[in-house]
This record gives C-alpha cells, sequence and structure tokens, in this order.
C-alpha cells in the first residue's frame, strides 16, 4: 500500500531534480578571447545557456563579486557596479553578447587603478572619492566620478575655521559701532536735555534790555552800567531802556 504523502514528495522532489538537471545540461562553456585593459587579450570561458536571470546572477557574481553586491572598494574608492536586469536576460543565451559583459565586468577593476592614477597627475594631486558603473538595457555603459584636492579634510576645517574668524571679527565690529552709536545717541540726548533745561529756565527770569548811544564808547558804558544797576545817569547823557 503506498502512502500518498510519502509519494507526492518523491514526485515532486523529483521533478525539481529533473528540472535542476536540465537546467544545468543546457548550461554550455565556451572559451573565448576577451580584451584587456592593456589592449591585449586573455583566454577565459565564459557560460551561457542559463534559463532564468538569477542562476546567471550568480554565476556572474561568482567571478565579479562586486557585480550587483552594492559598493565595493576598488584601490580604496568606494565603486559601485550594477548591470540591468534586462541586459542580463538579453546576455544568458547569447555568447556574443555575454562575451561583451563579461569583458568589460573583467575591466573594471583595472579602469579604476587607471582612474586614479590619472587623477593624481591633475594640479593639487587630487584623489578620487567614488566610481560608479552602470550597464542599462541595451548595454550601454555610463560612468561617474568623484575626486577632491582634501581627502583628510585639513582644508576645509581651515577655511572653516577662516569663516568663523572673520565672521566674529565683523560682529565685533558691528557691536562695537552700536555702542558707539548709542553713546553718542546718548550725549545728544543729554545735550537737548541741558538746552531744553536752559531755556526753561531763561523763560522762568524776568529779564529786560538796556541800551545807550553815544559818541565816546566810555560815556556810552557808563550809561549802560547806570541803567543795569539802576543808578542816575551822569549829567547830560541819555539812555534808552526797553524792557
Amino acid at each position: 500500500m503506498a502512502i500518498s504523502g510519502v509519494t507526492d514528495y518523491t514526485n515532486t522532489y523529483a521533478g525539481y531534480t529533473n528540472s535542476a538537471k536540465k537546467a544545468e545540461e543546457s548550461v554550455k562553456t565556451s572559451t573565448v578571447e576577451l580584451k584587456t585593459p592593456t589592449g591585449g587579450t586573455k583566454t577565459e570561458q565564459i557560460k551561457t545557456g542559463y534559463s532564468n536571470v538569477n542562476d546567471y546572477s550568480k554565476y556572474l557574481q561568482g567571478k565579479y563579486s562586486y557585480m550587483n553586491t552594492g559598493t565595493t572598494s576598488m584601490q580604496g574608492v568606494p565603486t559601485t557596479v550594477s548591470v540591468s536586469g534586462a541586459f542580463l536576460k538579453k546576455c544568458m543565451n547569447d555568447p556574443e553578447k555575454a562575451k561583451y559583459l563579461e569583458e568589460n565586468l573583467a575591466a573594471i577593476p583595472d579602469s579604476v587603478k587607471s582612474l586614479c592614477n590619472s587623477v593624481k597627475m591633475a594640479p593639487g594631486s587630487p584623489v578620487v572619492t567614488y566610481a560608479t558603473y552602470k550597464i542599462d538595457d541595451n548595454g550601454n555603459i555610463s560612468m561617474m566620478s568623484g575626486s577632491t584636492n582634501d581627502p583628510d579634510g585639513k582644508i576645509a576645517r581651515e577655511n572653516a575655521e577662516r569663516k568663523a574668524k572673520e565672521k566674529k571679527e565683523q560682529e565685533e565690529k558691528a557691536a562695537k559701532r552700536r555702542e558707539e552709536k548709542k553713546a553718542e545717541e546718548e550725549k545728544a540726548a543729554e545735550r537737548r536735555a541741558e538746552r531744553k533745561a536752559a531755556n526753561e529756565a531763561a523763560a522762568d527770569t524776568d529779564g529786560y534790555t538796556v541800551s545807550a548811544t553815544g559818541t565816546d564808547i566810555k560815556a556810552v558804558t557808563q550809561k549802560v552800567i547806570a541803567a543795569s544797576l539802576g543808578m542816575s545817569t551822569p549829567a547830560g547823557a541819555g539812555f534808552d531802556i526797553k524792557a
């Protein structure tokens, strides 16, 4: 008597095994000549005939660990290599496209090294800070990279300190100008208050004006003195008192 559960499992396992076996049998290995970044070639074995992109990606990642695995370090530079799933699908059963893909994937480490060496020769001896490679649905390759003359941040820190010092000096000058202006305004207010007080004091005092005329300065002066003191003027002298 057969046990249905065991029979179903056995049939399923057998089906899976047969499917995996067929998938493995469909994969073909080819020996090809791949171009190198130095202009030469190298003999390499590549595989095609995969039934799905996942298996093909695993094969490629076994050879090129940096493909579609996030950021990795090459020459100390954070590097990202992304290949479109659509292009992987085109390559997995096409030996020519697969050769093109592996040729370029294999060249990336040397390309990053060449990039770093070339950038160092620029003025200021900058260093590369990152590199990104992308292969799109049609196999077109795009790359971006960044570099800096200040890898340890020393220049940035010095600039920040200089700007902070200049800002502080400007603020101190502005504060001094405000204090000087305030002091001037206070002095002006004091002078206005003094003038106001003097005017008010003069308004509260009865005053008069004395004048005299004549042909002799001494005599005219005596007339004014006498009038101011309420004294009689000398005989023959005349004066006008204007209240």
